[in-house]
Formats: C-alpha cells, structure tokens, sequence
C-alpha cells in the first residue's frame, strides 16, 4: 500500500532536484550583462548585486560620479560607461563599446532600467515638451538602446529585462510617465513575440513603490507647484486652490 506512494515521492523529489539543477546558471563568469541607470535605485542595486554573482557588468551610469561611487563598491569585472539614453550618438557608440568588449560570445544581457518620474500632474497643466521629457528616457530611450543591442543580443540568445511599473496597466497619475510605462509594455510584448525563434527571453519588472529617488516627495511637490504657478491666470481660476491641494495629498501620498 505504502510502496506506490514511496516510489511516487520518490519521483517528485527527483524532478524537484532536476528542476533546480536545470536553473542553475553554467559558465556564469563568461556572461556580459549591460544594465542602464546605474546611478542609483535599482540599477545601481543590480550591479552590485550581479558583480557579487561572479557576471561581467557593463554599467551605464549618466554622471561621472555615480559611475566612480558604483567602481569603488564593486569588483575590477565591471566596468562603466557614461549614458544619457536620449542621445542617439551616445547609444550607438554604447552599442560600438559594448560590442568591442563582448565579441564573438554577445551580449547575454540588457536591463534598461533608466527611467525619469518628475512629471505628475494634471495632464492640462503640462505642455507637449513635459509629456516628451518623460517619453524620451522611460520609452524612446529604452527603444533605442534595445534596437542598438539587439543584434549582439541575438548572438548569445541572452536576455531582455524592461523595468516597467504598475502605472503600465492603470493609469493613476497625469504626464507622461504612465503613457511611457504602457509604451514599455507594448514594446516588451511585440518584442517577446519577435525574438521567441531567436532564443532570446523578454521580460518587464514591475516593482511597486520602492523608496528610490524616483519617488521623492520633495522633487514631485517642486514640480508640481513649478507646474501650477506657469498655468495661466484663467485656468488657475478654473481648477482653484482646493483642487491644487488635493492634488498634493493624492498625487503624492
């Protein structure tokens, strides 16, 4: 009686075991990963944490001072760039860069993880040139650097890794940065499709509320009022200081 249920066991725990082993990462010291916004936050987290792992880092830092901060705090594997991805000529001497390093093997992975959140607010009280800020780093600047990348990341079948947001799926906030977190999504989606036959893996991270800097309170409020004080008179009038207020204790609550 007990004998069907021993050798079943038995059997589970071997494909628990075969399951584990196969997630298990070979060569892990012979893989590249180029990881974008390296500054601070998650970028910067995932650097560090990726370099302890044994992975050749590539990170992208956009000031001189964060790339030295993240050299000092990690191992002589990595090294870092300086990457302002709204720069097209930067990206593609990025691309240049990355490619000289990697060779023949390619990139294994690319985590575009740049992202810009100081735009929330009543979508009236931006202009086109705030809402493309924001679509300029989170969507057109992630695109492009995949673009770039793409073909060396074909070459490993490596994989993508796009930090999107909950703000993907729902739209809680005006601006630009929920319209550029739902352009990371679609992308990621068509993407994932296209590279499928190419071995190459596409995924999105939607982290939650994480005290990084992108979501400062004392930023946001600094826009916000930046924001409120260059509407004109008449539309001032028609939303009101009440309204104005609210937005404070909604939005950045």
């Amino acid at each position: 009686m007990w004998l069907p249920i021993l050798l079943l066991l038995f059997a589970l725990i071997l494909v628990y075991r075969w399951y584990r082993q196969s997630q298990i990462l070979e060569n892990i010291s012979d893989k590249y990963v180029l990881i974008t916004g390296c500054d601070s936050g998650f970028g910067n987290l995932a650097a560090k944490q990726l370099d302890c792992r044994g992975l050749k880092v590539l990170a992208a830092c956009l000031t001189e001072k964060g790339a030295e901060e993240l050299k000092k705090e990690t191992s002589c594997r990595l090294q870092t760039v300086i990457l302002d991805v709204t720069d097209s000529e930067r990206v593609k001497s990025t691309a240049e860069w990355v490619s000289s390093i990697v060779g023949d093997a390619g990139l294994w992975g690319l985590v575009n993880n740049a992202g810009f959140g100081i735009s929330i607010s009543p979508n009236e009280w931006q202009t086109k040139e705030d809402f493309a800020k924001v679509l300029n780093v989170n969507l057109l600047g992630m695109v492009d650097v995949t673009l770039n990348l793409l073909p060396i990341i074909r070459k490993a079948h490596g994989r993508i890794i796009n930090v999107s947001s909950g703000a993907g799926r729902l739209a809680v906030v005006g601006g630009g940065y929920c319209i550029s977190k739902y352009g990371v999504e679609a992308f990621s989606d068509s993407l994932r499709r296209e590279m499928h036959g190419f071995g190459v893996k596409v995924s999105i991270i939607e982290p939650g509320a994480f005290r990084t800097q992108i979501i400062d309170y004392e930023s946001h409020l600094k826009n916000l009022k930046t924001l409120w004080n260059k509407l004109p008179t008449e539309t001032k009038e028609s939303y009101g200081e009440q309204y104005f207020h609210q937005c404070e204790s909604i939005y950045l609550s």
